[in-house]
């Protein structure tokens, strides 16, 4: 089962997400509240698996909030929920501590996807919001201080972002389950980094300060 909290000041979308969450086999709602005030004092005392997160909150921001629900609940896996396209916002939310990032009308079938991916690793976002990251990636190579990635290294830190299963990457790229890990057993060493969601957060960082 997981249990999931929602932070959203939209009574009427948060009512949807929750009928969402609560209609699904496997998942239950475990709290919801409207700011990032209230999220701060409550929800530790719930420790749901994951978090959506509205970004723009009443008072503090949801990346703000991101930030400080981390701090205590270190496992806890937040998903920025948003009608937002904005880079700056994206990397700011996964500098938060945020794994994944979705747009408000996303379909209750992406949303509990999302859910899903966030628990197995993965770092899901909508293909306009990867879209985004990809571009992000084509500015800059690489992160500064780390050895330069490959054009094909690059190609498999986009599908990353967007949640795939290596399977899913090699299908995609049309390469072996064997050559999608030898790729990021290159792409962990050369960002430095010890795992799928490190990477994409490392990469996006140094993205981030591309000119």
């Amino acid at each position: 089962m997981t249990s999931v909290a929602i932070v959203e000041d939209n009574s009427l979308m948060r009512k949807s997400f929750r009928q969402w969450i609560e209609s699904a086999p496997g998942f239950r709602c475990v709290f919801d509240c409207a700011t990032a005030e209230e999220a701060i004092t409550e929800i530790p005392n719930h420790r749901p698996d994951v978090v959506l997160m509205d970004i723009h909150l009443p008072g503090e921001s949801g990346i703000a909030c991101t930030a400080r629900l981390k701090e205590v609940l270190p496992s806890v896996q937040v998903i920025m929920v948003t009608v937002y396209r904005n880079h700056e916002l994206i990397f700011q939310a996964l500098q938060a501590g945020a794994c994944g990032y979705l747009l408000k009308r996303s379909s209750p079938d992406e949303l509990l996807k999302a859910i899903t991916e966030v628990r197995s690793g993965g770092a899901p976002m909508t293909s306009e919001i990867a879209r985004m990251v990809v571009e992000a990636f084509q500015k800059k190579p690489a992160v500064g201080g780390s050895e330069e990635l490959t054009p094909r290294e690059g190609e498999i830190l986009a599908q990353l972002s967007e949640g795939l299963s290596n399977k899913e990457i090699g299908a995609r790229l049309e390469i072996s389950y064997d050559t999608v890990r030898a790729h990021l057993r290159h792409i962990y060493e050369k960002l430095h980094v010890r795992g799928r969601t490190e990477a994409v957060k490392q990469y996006l960082k140094g993205a981030r300060m591309a000119p």
